[in-house]
């Protein structure tokens, strides 16, 4: 069995599109794991859930995804942030609110926990370093945790209670065995590691490996989207940097 991790498509449709397509470029795969935050900051929220629900997939849910229709306080997020997520609520039809408030904040599947935040706080905190990180090794008992969020590709590790960090580099396999792993695969619509490419992995279950990718797309059909629906410009502007 092969799955895909996507996280973060953050209502961007060609980068969404734009790896659907590289997935099936590569063989396909049986099933889409989505690790949450699939509306908010970008242009097409609508379409790019009605997109996700034509797939085989499991998903749980972002803050942006909540924040949407009001299901969880959006008083944390940036002003941009926040006023993306206002025109978003008001582009959602009744199936898609009733989508996102059917989702989980965890799912567990196959030796792996899947949150959008971190396996202590599913839906909010960050692991974005090895403090945090060897804390939320404690709040889940699967082998492995795929986590959003951060939208940096990126791995830590449990090795005997002591906790490392390293970057997740496309094209390389990450090996699972029995070290304990928490897996950022990047974000899909709004990538922050300096690459401005889709990114999102690969767990192929037969040879116990997850392979990260990137993917270009068309950053500007989606920044012309984003300025005639006057959204933020610093929200348009970041995609060009991947930052």
């Amino acid at each position: 069995m092969r799955y895909a991790i996507i996280a973060d498509i953050h209502a961007n449709l060609a980068a969404f599109t734009a790896v659907l397509e590289d997935i099936e470029h590569g063989g396909g795969v049986d099933q889409l794991w989505c690790l949450g935050d699939t509306v908010g900051y970008g242009p097409d929220p609508h379409e790019c859930l009605e997109l996700l629900r034509r797939q085989k997939h499991i998903g749980v849910a972002g803050n942006h995804d909540w924040g949407a229709i009001d299901k969880t306080d959006t008083s944390y997020f940036n002003p941009d942030a926040a006023a993306a997520c206002r025109w978003t609520a008001q582009q959602l039809s009744p199936e898609d609110i009733e989508y996102l408030d059917s989702l989980p904040s965890t799912i567990e599947k196959d030796g792996f926990t899947l949150v959008h935040g971190s396996p202590r706080d599913p839906v909010w905190e960050y692991v974005i370093s090895t403090s945090i990180a060897g804390e939320n090794f404690n709040f889940f008992t699967s082998p492995y945790c795929l986590v959003g969020h951060a939208h940096i590709p990126m791995v830590f590790s449990d090795e005997n209670g002591a906790c490392t960090f390293s970057r997740f580099s496309p094209n390389v396999k990450l090996f699972l065995g029995r070290t304990r792993l928490i897996i950022n695969p990047g974000g899909v619509g709004q990538p922050r590691d300096g690459d401005p490419r889709a990114s999102y992995a690969v767990y192929d279950q037969t040879a116990s490996t997850v392979r990260l990718y990137r993917v270009d797309y068309d950053v500007k059909t989606t920044q012309d989207k984003m300025m005639q629906r006057e959204l933020p410009i610093h929200l348009v502007v970041r995609l060009t940097h991947g930052q």
